[in-house]
């Protein structure tokens, strides 16, 4: 039964850095590009 409680807790774990890692990457991806997804934004708001 303590077997069984160590698995699930191993699982949250992964969940939890997989969920990090993907908010670091989206983070990432977003410092990287940020300035011209402003700029597409500002074109947009331009044109309408």
């Amino acid at each position: 039964m303590f077997y069984l409680h160590l698995n699930r807790g191993q699982g949250l774990v992964e969940y939890a850095l997989l969920l990090v890692f993907i908010a670091l990457l989206v983070l990432i991806i977003l410092t990287l590009l940020g300035t011209q997804i402003g700029q597409v934004f500002s074109n947009i708001i331009i044109a309408i």
